[in-house]
């Protein structure tokens, strides 16, 4: 959740809902735990009191920065053994899956 809302700051807690594909209660829920921890803040929103904006305090950068390591160490492993050409046909392939599932 912290790495949705650090790339998507100021999101609502219906958008973050919908990217992490959980309902808004628990979205809710998370977030309000996140916010007790100091790591997530609710402010108001301007362009409609009635949604309240998310976003990372700087105590979640450290946190943020761990999760990048650590993705990108995963991402070596996983990777290794591809050349450039078989990593760009898993992207396209990738790609033509998400379309399909698009479709449906």
């Amino acid at each position: 959740m912290i790495a949705v809302v650090a790339r998507y700051p100021g999101s609502t807690q219906r958008f973050i809902a919908e990217k992490l594909e959980m309902s808004e209660a628990s979205a809710g829920r998370l977030i309000d735990r996140l916010c007790v921890e100091g790591l997530l803040e609710r402010r108001e929103r301007e362009d409609d009191r009635r949604a309240r904006a998310v976003f990372i305090t700087p105590a979640a950068e450290p946190l943020l920065e761990q999760l990048a390591t650590i993705a990108k160490a995963s991402e070596e492993r996983l990777f290794k053994d591809f050349s450039e050409k078989e990593l760009d046909q898993l992207a396209d392939f990738v790609e033509r899956l998400h379309q399909n599932v698009g479709r449906g």
